[in-house]
Formats: structure tokens, C-alpha cells, sequence
């Protein structure tokens, strides 16, 4: 949890500097990279020399509240909370997560957090709302683990155009064999910025790849998905090539998902938990606790889209009989479910048995992804929620509109203006929140949705293409 910054923790913070100054992780460090998600989802960063890090820890560094009403095109927004010239605000790098950047040389990465120039934690740094809603839970003796899947395509050269980088077949080794240097250096740099990769592999269209995380901490899982994403665009650009993470690279291919996997655990004791997805009573094995925890989510999924999938693009990706979950439903490893369940292999299941949220995208940002998860889930713990029956065996659209709705199946919002509306009317948004939050948000989606009024799916594409 966020502390505020009163003399004590300012101290703190510089004990901490002068520690990675005095040691630091690598050897000729010249500036460290303070990242921020903005509320459209896009990675912004002000950055210090190396030798400046003390003052930064223990001041921060200037700048604006108005990127929290920033579009993707970098146009500004107004609204009553956000978007105007006045203000200050203070980047506060997060000093224990700072690593070396390997295909960067000399430079270094840190998450931060932004502070009121009083000291008091911006009420709309997704770090720190993040943070509230996992202490939250752990006040109950609760914690998730967490971590997205990261989707990427890989396009030849720099412009603006979309050339992917590998021509072979859908999930085919040819396209490790023309990638093969380039995946390998992908892979030693993320190893290098202490990142556990399990898998990378293919994916569906055409250039398209795909890794997978080791699970941690909420805050932990959103500050490495941030990470791997700056680790790539970098090994991209020094092989020429460029990555992109947009929910819609080209408008006739499918997109890059973001999905989310979490796990609801018990602290039993120090360093010993149990994760509520396994060993219970409930569907396939869920305990009642961690049945309410996936009922939360599935009832406020229409109003989460508003952050999981929060861009025109995300829309175009969010398609029925394509695997991106574009119906409220959930089921046993039922990748058309917006909601899978996932048991893992048995003798291991009450290890891996976890959530998968599919309908969340590259677009999105982590921070605000997972605090709003976190806040569902938690919604479903306190009112005891039950899940419908599984849609376990067919894809929700291939069944009848009646049938569907008497399996209590729903569509999800099918754009933007329709997700920003479930999100303003889902009284979980504001009280977990905040009105300044939920304006905010709501002023930037109607922003991007006003931005590419008329505009056609591939003029839509092109738009977003390189922006995430």
C-alpha cells in the first residue's frame, strides 16, 4: 500500500536511492526510465540521470495531471476533473522494482507513482488504486496472484504500414526458425530484467507471438506486464523491427488479447496459503469463496470492459467465434467463454487452477485492469455470489438468442460508447473508486470514440496500430 509522503517516508525513500546508488544493479548506468500508464492505456515515462535518483526518490519529478485526460493520439480531453493546465503533480519512482534495461545499455526502468505536491497519492494513480484494492483484500486474509498473457505482432522495418516480420502458419515452429535471433534476444532480456518467462510460442495471425509470465502479486503482475512490453519494443527496434501490442494491428486479422489470469488464495499462516479455486465443494473443485470472487467478475463484466477493453480497436477485436470471450458466460476451458475456467492437470490443480478473463486486450491498462477485477471480485465475496450454470461445450454463438438468454448468457457492450455506458451505470465503479475516476475515464473513452466517429475499421487499425 501507497504511504504518503510525510518526513519519515521521504527519508525512507532516500535511505533506499542511496542504497541502489551506492550499488547499483549494473554497471554504467546513466538514467533511469519512470513509467506511468496513462488512462488510455499508453506507457508515458520522464526520465533522470542515474545521478539524480536520490533527489528523485525523495522529491520526485514535476509533472502534469493533464495526461490523465490524454486520448491515444495524444490530443487532451476536458472534463471536470481532469484535462486542464493547471496543476502540478510529483513522480516518485518505485526503487524496488528498478532493473537494468539489457537492450537499452545504460539505462534503467522503474514503475512510478504519482503524488500531490502535499504529499498525498494522486486519487487517480492507477498504482496506488491498484494497491488499495489488493490491501483491501489482504485485510481479510486474502491474495490474488495474477498475470497477464502478452500478445504481440512483429512487423519489418519502421513505418506505419504493417509487414509482418514471419510468414509461417499459425502456431508453426517456421516462424521460430525465421525469428529464431530475435526470440532468443527477446528471451535473454527479459531474463536479464528478472522477468520468469514459462512460454513464448506463435499465435493466430499472420507475425503474431505470444509469452507467458510466472503469476505474483497484483501490483507486481501489472508493473511486469509494463516491463516485458518495454523489453520488447527495444529488442524490436535494435533488430528492425517494430512490435505492436494494439487489440487491432490490421482490420481483417485477429487482434492482440491481454488476457488475465488470477487466483484467489488464503493466508493460513506466513508463507503458507491455499488457493480457493481448488479443493472445495463448488464448480469443478472452487471453493464457495472462490466461487464468489468469479460470480463478481462475471456480473460486472459489461462495466469492466470500459477498462479491460478500452479503445474503437478494442471493439473490432471483441467479436463473436473469435476466442476473445464476447459473451458474458463462463465455463471449463471454453476459450469463447468471456470467463474460462482453468484446472490445469490433475495432481497440480491446487496450484494452477485459476481464472482467465479473455476479453480484456492489449490496450488496456494493467493497473486500472486489475484494481477493477480485484474491486468485482470482492463485490461478489461480500454478497456471497453463485455462478450460473458453465458453458462448457460450445461456443455461446452458436446457440439461439432465446437459448441464450434462457442460460442467462448475455452479449457483451459491442463498442466503446456502450461499455462506457455500463461503466457509468455500475454503482461498483464510483464507490470502489471514486466520481473523480470514473469521470475521467468516462470523458477520455467518449473522447476516442468521438475521434474516430465515421472512421472505417482499417482507418481505425492504422490509428491505433502503433500507439500500444
Amino acid at each position: 500500500m501507497v504511504q504518503a509522503l510525510d518526513e519519515t517516508e521521504r527519508a525512507r525513500r532516500r535511505e533506499d536511492a542511496l542504497a541502489v546508488v551506492a550499488d547499483p544493479p549494473a554497471d554504467d548506468l546513466t538514467a533511469v526510465a519512470l513509467t506511468w500508464v496513462d488512462t488510455s492505456g499508453i506507457t508515458r515515462t520522464k526520465a533522470v540521470p542515474f545521478n539524480r535518483l536520490i533527489d528523485a526518490a525523495e522529491w520526485g519529478v514535476g509533472m502534469s495531471p493533464v495526461f490523465d485526460a490524454f486520448l491515444l493520439d495524444d490530443s487532451i480531453v476536458s472534463g471536470e476533473y481532469a484535462g486542464g493546465p493547471s496543476g502540478d503533480l510529483r513522480l516518485h519512482p518505485v526503487l524496488d522494482r528498478l532493473v537494468p534495461l539489457a537492450a537499452m545499455p545504460g539505462w534503467a526502468w522503474a514503475p512510478a507513482e504519482r503524488f500531490t505536491q502535499e504529499g498525498a497519492p494522486h486519487p487517480i494513480d492507477a498504482r496506488w488504486l491498484l494497491g488499495r484494492e489488493a490491501g483491501l483484500l489482504a485485510a481479510e486474509g486474502l491474495r490474488v496472484l495474477a498475470a497477464f498473457e502478452v500478445e504481440w505482432a512483429v512487423s519489418k522495418g519502421d513505418g506505419e504500414d504493417f509487414s509482418p516480420a514471419c510468414n509461417g502458419p499459425a502456431y508453426g515452429m517456421t516462424r521460430i526458425g525465421e525469428l529464431s535471433d530475435y526470440l532468443r534476444d527477446v528471451l535473454l532480456a527479459l531474463e536479464a530484467s528478472g522477468v520468469a518467462v514459462v512460454q513464448i510460442h506463435p499465435e493466430y495471425a499472420a507475425g503474431q507471438l505470444e509469452l507467458s509470465v510466472a503469476c505474483d502479486d497484483p501490483l507486481s503482475a501489472a508493473d511486469t506486464l509494463v516491463l516485458v512490453r518495454t523489453v520488447i519494443r527495444a529488442v524490436s527496434f535494435r533488430h528492425g523491427l517494430a512490435a505492436s501490442f494494439s487489440p487491432k494491428v490490421t482490420a481483417d486479422a485477429v487482434g492482440n488479447g491481454g488476457h488475465v489470469h488470477l487466483s484467489l488464495w488464503r493466508e493460513e499462516a506466513p508463507g503458507k496459503r491455499v488457493n480457493l479455486m481448488a479443493g472445495g465443494d463448488g464448480p469443478f473443485g472452487m471453493t464457495r469463496r472462490g466461487e464468489s470472487f468469479a460470480a463478481g467478475i462475471l456480473e460486472h463484466l459489461p462495466a469492466l470492459l470500459a477498462l479491460g477493453a478500452p479503445a474503437v480497436a478494442s471493439y473490432l477485436r471483441l467479436v463473436p467465434s473469435h476466442w476473445a470471450g464476447a459473451f458474458a458466460c463462463w465455463g471449463l476451458e471454453n476459450r469463447e467463454a468471456a470467463l474460462r475456467f482453468v484446472q490445469g492437470p490433475a495432481g497440480f490443480r491446487a496450484v494452477s487452477s485459476n481464472l482467465e478473463v479473455k476479453c480484456f486486450d492489449g490496450a488496456a491498462n494493467p493497473y486500472l485492469a486489475l484494481a477493477a477485477l480485484l474491486a468485482a471480485g470482492r463485490a461478489g465475496l461480500e454478497s456471497g455470489g453463485v455462478l450460473p450454470e458453465p458453458l462448457n461445450d460450445v461456443d455461446p454463438a452458436l446457440l439461439d438468442a432465446d437459448e441464450r438468454a434462457a442460460r442467462g448468457i448475455r452479449p457483451l457492450p459491442s463498442s466503446l460508447e456502450e461499455a462506457v455506458a455500463a461503466f457509468e451505470k455500475d454503482p461498483l465503479m464510483r464507490a470502489s473508486f471514486g466520481d473523480a475516476f470514473v469521470d475521467t475515464v468516462a470523458v477520455v473513452r467518449r473522447g476516442e470514440a468521438a475521434l474516430f466517429e465515421g472512421s472505417t475499421p482499417e482507418e481505425i487499425a492504422a490509428a491505433t496500430r502503433w500507439r500500444h
